[in-house]
Formats: C-alpha cells, structure tokens, sequence
C-alpha cells in the first residue's frame, strides 16, 4: 500500500495558530483541506462535476455548512435528537462563503461545484465561519476546480477605539463593529458589518485593516498549493473551452440588435417608463431580433439568445459610463420617488408600508412576553434572541407564478441583514421588557427589497411604540466600472444590479453605519471604490430619514391598545422559590387568577405580560406580597391565623387571592402573661396583635414575640409603630 502522504502548513493569525493540513482525510473528494484555527476544527471540502449542467445560463455553486453539535459538546434539541436542516448561522455562514468565491469562478463556467463545510469542533474565540471560508479558499485552489483565488477571510472589531484582528468572545462584547472582509491580494471581493453606529471613515479605515491581513493568508494558501503540488496533493487547474461563436454571426447579432437596443434604452429613459412597461418592451424587441436573424440562421437560435444578452449588458453599461444616462433617467445620485405610511393595520402592534419606486414593503410589529425569545439551537454561545426579523418574499411581488415554500437561503440572508441593521437601536431589556418580532411583506420588487425593510422596520417599529435609540434607513448602491474608470450609482434598480458590477447595501442612522453588505461580479473593489459609495450612500441616507421623520417624528409615548402590557420588578434570587410555589403550584395559581404570562430569570428578575394594566398590577402586587422581605428586629401589627395549645400563629403580611402571605408562630412563652388564662380566652382567630420577628427557626420559619413588642412600645412611650402590608407600603396604626 502507498504511503499516505500528509502536508501541514501553519501561520500565526491574530496570535492564535492558523493550520492547514490536506492528505489525511477526505481523499476522494476533488480537494480536501482540515483547518484548524485555535481549537476550531473544519474539514472542508471542494468537489466538481466532470460535465456542464446542461440547459442552464447560470453557474452552479452550492456551499454547505454543516454544524455538528458534538463540536460545542451538546446534543441536538428536538425529538430526534439529531441535526436537522441547517438553522439560521449555518445558513448564513453558507451564503457568507458563497459570497465570497462566486466572482473568482470562470463566467461561463456550468460544471456543478460543491463545497462541504464540515464543523467538528469549536473554540468559542477562533469563529468556524472564517475558519470554513479560509478552508474552502485552500480546497478550492489545491483542486482541479478553475478558481481565480485564493482568498482570504478575517474579522474585524473596533474595541474601546482600537481596530481589533478576529476579536475575541470578550472583545466581541465590548466591540462597536463586526466587520468580516474576504478577498484576494489584490483587492476586497466580500464585505459583510454590523456595527452601533460607526462613521463611515471609521468603516473604510477597518476594510483596508482587514485587507492587510487577507493579503497574507491569500500568500500562505498559495504557499501550501505550490508544495503540495510537489507532493501529489494538489491537482492541475483543468482547462475549460468555452466555444467562441462565429465572428459572421457575432456580427450579423451586433448590426441588427445593437442599434435597436441603444435606441430602445434612451427612450425608456426620456420617457421614464416603468419596470413592467420596459420588461415588456423589452422581451417584445428581443423576440422581434431573434426572428429576424433566425431567417439567416435557422440553426443558431441559443447562442443569437446568448449574444443579444451580450450586447444588452453592454449597451446599458455604456449608457451610463459615456452618455451618463440611466435606463428609467435618473441621475447618478437621485432616489426614486418616496412614500411612507404608518398605522395602517388597526389590530396589528404597530404597522408601516414605504414605498421607493416600484420596491415596496408592508413592515409589521408584534409584541410579546420575555418568555415569547426565539431559543437557539446552534453551536454559540447566545442561547436565545429577543428581537426577530423576517422577511418574505411572495412571487407576485415580481408578477410572477410560483408556489409559495418555506424561506429560502436568500428570504433567510435578507431578513438577518435586517435584523442586523436595527439591533443597534433596539432598546434593551431593561429598558423595554419585551420580545419583539418584526416581519417584512415584499409587495413589490425593482431594488434592494431589503434596504425598503429596513426603512419600513423601524417605522413600524416607532409606530408600536418602541422606543429604539434612532431611526434607521438604508439604500443600495451600484457599480459600473470599466478598466480604471468606475460610476457609483444610488439606488440602484433590478436591472442595474442584473448588468451591474456591485449590490452594496448600506444601512445606519444620521450618526452612523449600523450593517453593511457588499457583494460583487468582478475579480475585487478598491479603497477608493469603498468610500465614493459609502458617502455616497451616507447623502441617500439622510435624505431618506428626513422623509421618514416626517411621517413619524419619534416613537409614539403609548403602545398600542392591543399590545400586552409587561411589567418588572427584581426580587432576591432566593426568594424564587416562594414565587414558583412546590411543583409550581404558586405561579400557577397567579397565572389563573390574573390571566398574566410570568417569566422568571435566575437573577430574580420577574416579568409580567398582562393583557391589561390592571390585571399585571394585581399579579405584581401579589408577587410583592410573596416576597416581601421580614426584617428581624421589626415590629409588626399581625393578624392571628390559628391558635394552638403551644402558642398562635400570626400573618404578618397577609396573602393575597388564596394564596398565603408571611406568619410566624408566636409560642406560649412569647406571648403577653395569661395571667392564669387560657391562651383562646386571651387571642381569638381574626384578632390583631402587635408582634417582634426575633429570628428564624431550625426550618425556616418565623419566630414572633408579643412580650418583646409591648417592650420596645414601653420603651417609645406609646408611640405610634409602624405597620407593613407590603414590602414598599407603610402604614401608620395606633397599637390595640
């Protein structure tokens, strides 16, 4: 048997070991590559078909991200006890490498290529995301695969001021920024960030931080290529020919499409038509052409298809790089017409619809109890969740026929940049006891649906009556770029996104970024590049809050009618177990009697959501009531509950609905003298007694003297002693 040959090479990457080791495992697979980083462990590899996918105009990449819950040390949730579709972070991991090798593959290519990132173990402080994105650039570029990388991935923080290289899970508390940048050593190709509120200087300066080190590992993972070809462990890049049509029929297309497009483009600018109106035009001509050349060339009817496309990507980028003319003949910097409404649905918590041009989305807002938190299932450290987007995009939204299924990848990618974006105004806990869901309805599509959602969100947000720390919009920018020559556009529509070069979002307030994402169709973008399109949207997005705050200045002081009520309050943690009640008897009591949800935290913190203030304000008080705090050494006016042969028992602060309140036993010997009576000839059931808590019994419970209370009143001279009902309430009596 041949000896297996295995390569390791390592690098130091934010002061932790960076190692990639490829021959011991996986071998079958067209490259595979175990990365190691800290105690991160992700095997990951890279696969490719030997024939194009036939019948299709796109390339296939499929990237997985396989979490396995042994890596974390957990067992899956669920009946099954199993891993089952990936959750929400693999998802997003998935898309966050997808993104950032898709441009590095041939244009033409339609082999299907398959990348497989599998988790096995995780140190907490070395994220498996970057790990799996580093490990898929390594597999790819030791394969067969045509890959014009490789590339690099890091994360950046902003802690206490200072740009931070793969922050650590402390760090990461205390960061304004988390920035992920991927790309190649000669420019970025991925850029992904959320961040409370940071200028876009700030932004610019932390990509090309990040780049400097992306530089590096691109470096070493050609390093590793280039010895392992030596060894047998890398393969040849394979050569693929994509068949160049015809010159005669290149130009035969040219000549008859080329003038009728550039001359259908200008009008459709000069008359600012609409995306169907233009679409339908549109199809209309192309069929026309096609027709017309498929008289010379019967056979030819693909690839005239393939060429008109060609020359319609070509017309309108040099509409707008030469005659500076966009397709619906906006100006490079203008937005399409605005519209906001809020309050539009009477039931719901709060409701807003914004429209941009033909982009349109219906944002809502629901309420809920602390206990209502999305519970996480993954392998972070962060349990739950307490604010949710999510985003759906129907089919008619396009004008198109197709059933409606579960979210997809991009429903998935969308909503999360969302929720991205405004968690940085989220008001917390504390201050808003409340689980709060937001749900975007698409209703209309022509550019970035996601940026409308976040103008939408947080005025449905202001609209429930959230106080969140500012409003935030967001709007999508575009790129031409020709050579060394590039044109940033604002708000760019579905075609120029199609035909563009760049869909970069960018999300803030008037104070700052608070998400970015920026994906590409060429080999990378420069500093330059970053910055005219991040001032360029900082314009966009102060215009668009001003509208905004038009129509909704500031949250609204009152929630909605329908919306719960919640109330807090912070008890002594060991005091949890009075409230909880043997077997939960005592809460279940309260929840029957109030008709209140109650969550309770280990710290002792209590939230009530209550369909109605008055309903929450009967359980709070009762809760009071269950935990108020005896003071040793006090004097209480106490109710007798029972008297016995050895003594009475005495409430000190009553129950409340059925359920019990404070009592101690006051014994014979603490009692005032019988002067030769009976102890039921002196104390009744029902009487009030002034009473001193002197301590706690063996068990627990209270210990009362009536001998030493008409002591200290003796002593104070008749004065008036206090009386406690509750643990905040006083009362004032004179003693019996």
């Amino acid at each position: 048997m041949e000896e297996q040959k295995i390569l390791r090479k390592e690098m130091i990457l934010a002061g932790r070991p960076l190692v990639l080791e490829v021959g011991r495992v996986a071998r079958q697979a067209s490259s595979a590559v175990l990365a190691k980083y800290g105690d991160t462990v992700v095997l990951v590899t890279a696969t490719m078909a030997p024939e194009p996918r036939e019948g299709i105009d796109f390339f296939p990449l499929l990237v997985d991200y396989e979490e396995r819950h042994y890596a974390v040390g957990k067992i899956p949730g669920g009946f099954l006890r199993r891993e089952g579709k990936p959750g929400e972070k693999a998802v997003l991991s998935a898309r966050l490498i997808d993104r950032s090798i898709r441009p590095l593959f041939p244009k033409k290519m339609r082999n299907d290529v398959h990348v497989v990132a599998t988790i096995l173990s995780v140190d907490q402080n070395c994220a498996p995301e970057i790990t799996a994105m580093i490990g898929a650039s390594a597999a790819l570029t030791l394969s067969e695969i045509p890959f014009a990388g490789p590339i690099g991935g890091v994360i950046v923080g902003l802690v206490d001021g200072e740009l931070v290289l793969n922050p650590t899970v402390e760090q990461e508390e205390k960061s304004l920024l988390h920035l992920v940048v991927a790309g190649t050593k000669e420019a970025v190709v991925m850029v992904e960030c959320g961040a409370r509120e940071v200028p876009e200087d700030k932004v610019v300066e932390a990509i090309e931080f990040g780049h400097q080190t992306v530089k590096e590992i691109a470096a070493f993972i050609e390093t590793l290529r280039e010895e392992a070809l030596a060894l047998g462990l890398a393969s040849p890049k394979k050569e693929f020919e994509f068949p160049e049509p015809p010159e005669e029929l290149r130009e035969a297309v040219k000549a008859v499409a080329e003038p009728a497009l550039r001359e259908a483009y200008r009008w459709y600018a000069s008359a600012r038509l609409d995306k169907k109106a233009r679409e339908s035009h549109t199809e209309n001509l192309k069929n026309e052409l096609v027709a017309k050349l498929l008289e010379q060339y019967p056979e030819e009817e693909a690839t005239i298809k393939e060429l008109i496309a060609e020359i319609e990507r070509r017309v309108v980028r040099e509409l707008i790089a030469k005659e500076r003319i966009r397709a619906d003949g906006r100006g490079f910097k203008d937005i399409r017409p605005l519209s906001v409404e809020v309050g539009l649905l009477p039931r719901t918590h709060g409701s807003a619809l914004f429209t941009r041009g033909q982009t349109q989305v219906l944002s809502v807002v629901t309420l809920g109890a602390v206990g209502d938190e999305q519970i996480l299932d993954d392998l972070d450290l962060e349990e739950s969740k307490r604010f949710m987007h999510h985003y759906n995009f129907p089919p008619f939204s396009t004008g198109e026929v197709r059933p409606i299924r579960s979210p997809g990848r991009r429903e998935i990618g969308h909503g999360a940049l969302v929720e991205r974006a405004l968690e940085a105004v989220i008001p917390d806990e504390d201050a808003f006891p409340y689980t709060i869901r937001v749900v975007s309805e698409v209703l209309e599509s022509n550019g970035s649906t996601s940026m409308a959602s976040v103008c939408a969100s947080s005025l449905a947000l202001m609209d429930a009556g959230v106080p969140i720390k500012a409003p935030v919009a967001g709007i999508a920018m575009g790129l031409i770029k020709e050579e060394d020559e590039f044109i940033v556009l604002t708000d760019i529509q579905g075609l120029e996104d199609h035909l563009g070069d760049m869909d970069f979002k960018v999300a803030g307030t008037e104070a700052g970024i608070t998400a970015l994402q920026m994906d590409i169709k060429i080999a990378g973008v420069t500093k330059e590049i970053l910055a005219t399109a991040l001032a360029q949207a900082r314009e966009a997005r102060l215009y668009i809050l001003e509208v905004m705050r038009r129509a909704l200045p500031a949250p609204r002081p009152e929630l909605s009618p329908y919306a719960p009520r919640v109330l807090s309050l912070v008890i002594n943690p060991d005091k949890i177990r009075d409230v909880i009640g043997p077997g939960g008897k005592t809460i279940r009591k309260i929840i029957e009697l109030t008709g209140v949800e109650i969550d309770v935290e280990d710290d002792g913190r209590i939230y009530i959501t209550a369909p109605s203030e008055s309903a929450g304000q009967q359980a709070l008080e009762i809760i009071k009531n269950l935990t108020a705090e005896v003071a040793v050494g006090q004097v209480y006016l106490g109710r007798v509950t029972r008297v016995t042969d050895f003594g009475c028992f005495v409430e000190i602060i009553p129950g409340v609905l059925g359920l019990p309140g404070k009592e101690g036993l006051v014994h014979i010997s603490q009692m005032a003298p019988l002067k030769g009576k009976r102890i039921e000839e002196v104390v009744k059931e029902g009487d009030q007694v002034l009473v001193k808590v002197i301590g706690y019994d063996s068990q627990g419970r209270l210990r009362l003297s009536q001998k030493e209370a008409l002591r200290m009143l003796a002593e104070k001279g008749g004065k008036r002693i206090e009386r406690a009902s509750s643990p905040r309430t006083r009362h004032r009596s004179s003693p019996k």
